[in-house]
């Protein structure tokens, strides 16, 4: 009998029962369940019927499973090294053969595939015999280096080959113990395209299967700090943050630079540092105080002068890898020649005295008049031997590749009358003049280099030298009267100039009979002057670039001319401030005003529409002042002289590199001729003045202006624009098509 086992009934039970009670209570025991009777009774008859398939339970305690460690280190291994699976249903792709933060294991491969189609190898490691391959350490094996596709693929032949050569050149594999080089392109070859996958290999691979470098600086003019930093986004997107500074205080910029040099690593976050030459210089000291594994420096030729802060700064940087970017040739004297190669390379033509005594004065002494024949074998010897050693570490090619890519460029020189007010006002100062009275004495003074810059203004328009008449300088004395009645400079008169005049009807024309945009250019702020009163009086719509304007504006204002939906027709370019680099293929007109002492100056200037991105075909319009020291600047610009017969700068060279006769004759006005350079090439395609057939052999002129392939007058004229133009003042043309065989143009 089952009794209730409440603590009220067995209180009861104590109170009332006795020991009979409690014996009970010890002997009771729960009833057992009928299966457990069941199987008691099969367990007392040795009978079991436990299924076989059935495994005994093992008995829980609290003790370790396995007390040896390293079977415990083992069981975790055997966990984390379980290979990663990915979580898509039925995924079939390659799963990888690393592991995040797991090296690689094996043998070192490239960062791309040389063997792909396309695909641009800078570095091809040697082949070994299969006995060299057993005994080379896997781990030091050099592997290929090979452009980045996303770059290669957008890289055009001789870009291709200039990549290859900058890369020869900074690992040291052209020229031994050497790491610089000049790229000398002309402009429009894609030199920032190439120096920026030059800098993007060198940052992300070697041979070594490491990167070259950890960092890179690119040093330019403040006016393509903007354009270098647009173009790095341009080409590798979001792959790179190049760190761009182009204003701010000290302070803020100094932070910046000491932030830029302590980065470390395989991963540098902004591994490329765009910095203006006078900010360079002006932090000079924080740059220094570390090193960088390249140096880029555009538009080089600010570092002819071996002398200047700029020069000295740079060339302290604590960098052995150099690449000077320069689209003119080097072609002024030998001494820039020497200044140039030694920042990329130097002690490769030996110390500044080494290289006057070895190759300048024999250079120079084999070209002088009065030579003797030995000197003249030596000094070419010594030139050839010059141009070998700097060809090593130089590549140039000209813009005649770029005739498979853009359309064709007509470049004409216009020559000008000078309106009667000119032509008194000319002849006047030559009759005033000291330097004249000087020249037949047989001196030369400095008064003769003003005299020239008074000549060109007055050749741009008389309005330039207005304030010399009203003060009665010298030259100028009694010229006063020769204005109109009333004339004040507070207004623009295009009658007064011829070269404004054809400017005027050049714009009228344009905008009447096209969409056409026109890039004017002037080697003086005061004549940009005059074309913003001429716009202004025309209500042309224009944007102005001089040195006073600010960087940043200055690629804003570029920028926004470029695009098609811009409403500006005239972008005014001040030669001296902006003429390197800009882009402004939104114009396909260009007008250079007065010409340059120094031909790359002109050259650099006239190359800002004719350049990758151009769909329009170019004209460009070089004005002079026919029978004046205009053209005699041209002449000299044109003929093929020696590197020492180039002039620079009018200050230190004029002296220099004129003779007495020379100088001379650009004191003269000769009102007679059409065109004085046309007279003194002696062109045989002319008769009385007019192309009307080709040279018997073949060949256009007998001088060295042969690269004019047209002279012609009116009747000869292709442009509209020109030939509309031509009754305000024009006299004569040379015109030359650019690649006209390549285009068939007759």
């Amino acid at each position: 009998q089952r009794r209730s086992l409440a603590p009220s009934q067995l209180a009861k039970r104590k109170a009332g029962g006795g020991d009979e009670e409690e014996e009970e209570e010890e002997d009771w025991h729960p009833p057992t369940s009928r299966k457990r009777q069941k199987a008691a009774s099969e367990t007392e008859s040795g009978e079991c019927y436990r299924s076989p398939f059935r495994e005994p339970l093992a008995q829980l305690t609290n003790r370790p499973h396995c007390l040896d460690s390293s079977q415990h280190e083992a069981f975790i291994r055997s966990i984390l090294s379980k290979p990663f699976k990915v979580p898509i249903p039925n995924y079939k792709g390659p799963l990888g053969l690393r592991s995040l933060g797991v090296k690689r294991a094996g043998l070192r491969g490239p960062l791309h595939d040389p063997f792909e189609e396309g695909a641009l190898v800078l570095y091809e490691p040697p082949v070994l015999s299969a006995h060299d391959q057993l005994k080379i350490d896997k781990d030091k094996a050099p592997v290929h280096v090979v452009v980045d596709p996303v770059l290669s693929r957008v890289l055009r032949p001789h870009q291709r080959e200039g990549v290859k050569f900058l890369w020869d050149c900074v690992t040291s594999r052209r020229i031994p113990g050497s790491h610089g080089c000049i790229m000398a392109d002309e402009m429009g070859l894609g030199k920032t395209l190439q120096c920026i996958t030059l800098m993007w290999t060198l940052l992300r691979q070697s041979p070594d299967c490491k990167p070259e470098i950890e960092k890179a600086v690119v040093v330019s003019p403040s006016s393509l700090v903007r354009n270098w930093y647009n173009e790095v986004e341009k080409w590798l997107g979001g792959r790179i943050q190049p760190l761009a500074i182009d204003g701010g205080s000290k302070e803020e910029i100094d932070r910046k630079l000491v932030g830029f040099m302590n980065q470390r690593g395989l991963r540098v976050p902004s591994p490329i540092l765009i910095i203006s030459y006078e900010t360079f210089r002006l932090h000079a000291e924080v740059l220094q105080k570390g090193s960088v594994g390249l140096v880029i420096c555009d538009e080089g030729h600010r570092l002819k002068n071996s002398e200047n802060q700029t020069y000295q700064a740079l060339n302290s940087l604590n960098t052995p890898r150099r690449v000077l970017i320069s689209g003119t040739p080097i072609q002024n004297d030998l001494l820039e020649y020497f200044s140039l190669v030694h920042f990329v390379n130097s002690g490769i033509l030996g110390t500044a005295q080494e290289f006057k005594r070895h190759f300048e004065m024999p250079i120079l002494k084999g070209r002088d008049a009065d030579a003797s024949e030995a000197e003249r074998h030596k000094g070419e010897e010594r030139l050839k031997e010059l141009i070998s050693i700097v060809n090593r570490c130089l590549i140039r090619r000209t813009s005649d590749i770029l005739s498979k890519y853009l359309p064709v460029k007509i470049e004409q020189v216009v020559c000008c009358r000078l309106t009667p007010l000119q032509t008194e006002l000319y002849k006047n100062f030559l009759k005033q003049a000291k330097p004249v009275e000087e020249l037949k004495e047989g001196k030369i003074s400095v008064s003769s280099l003003s005299s020239i810059t008074s000549l060109k203004k007055l050749c741009n328009h008389p309005a330039l030298i207005y304030d010399k008449c009203v003060e009665e300088e010298e030259g100028f004395m009694g010229a006063l009267d020769l204005f109109p009645a009333g004339y004040s400079t507070k207004s623009v008169e295009p009658q007064l100039s011829g070269k404004m005049l054809v400017l005027d009807y050049i714009l009228a024309v344009t905008k009447s009979t096209s969409n056409d945009k026109v890039v004017l250019v002037s080697n003086y702020t005061q004549t940009l002057d005059l074309f913003e009163k001429l716009c202004r009086n025309r209500r042309y719509l224009y944007v102005r670039l001089d040195g006073t304007m600010s960087i940043k504006k200055r690629a804003k204002i570029v920028e926004r001319f470029n695009s098609p939906s811009s409403p500006e027709f005239i972008f005014m370019l001040s030669s001296k401030a902006g003429g390197c680099g800009l882009n402004l293929i939104g114009a396909n007109r260009l007008v250079m005003f007065d010409p340059d002492w120094n031909p790359a100056n002109d050259e650099q200037a006239m190359a800002r529409v004719w350049r990758d991105g151009q769909k329009k075909m170019c004209y460009i319009y070089r004005l002079l002042s026919t029978g004046t020291i205009e053209e005699k600047i041209f002449q000299r610009q044109t003929h093929k002289k020696a590197l020492s017969s180039c002039v620079v700068d009018e200050e230190q060279d004029v002296e220099r590199h004129f003779s007495l006769g020379e100088l001379k004759e650009l004191f003269t006005l000769n009102e007679t001729t059409t065109s004085d350079t046309h007279d003194k090439i002696k062109c045989r395609r002319c008769v009385n003045g007019h192309q009307v057939r080709p040279p018997p052999d073949g060949s256009d002129c007998t001088s060295d202006l042969s690269q004019w392939h047209h002279c012609a007058d009116k009747r000869g004229l292709q442009d509209s624009v020109l030939k509309a133009a031509w009754d305000a003042a024009v006299t004569f043309t040379f015109h030359h098509h650019s690649h006209e065989e390549q285009r068939g143009i007759p």
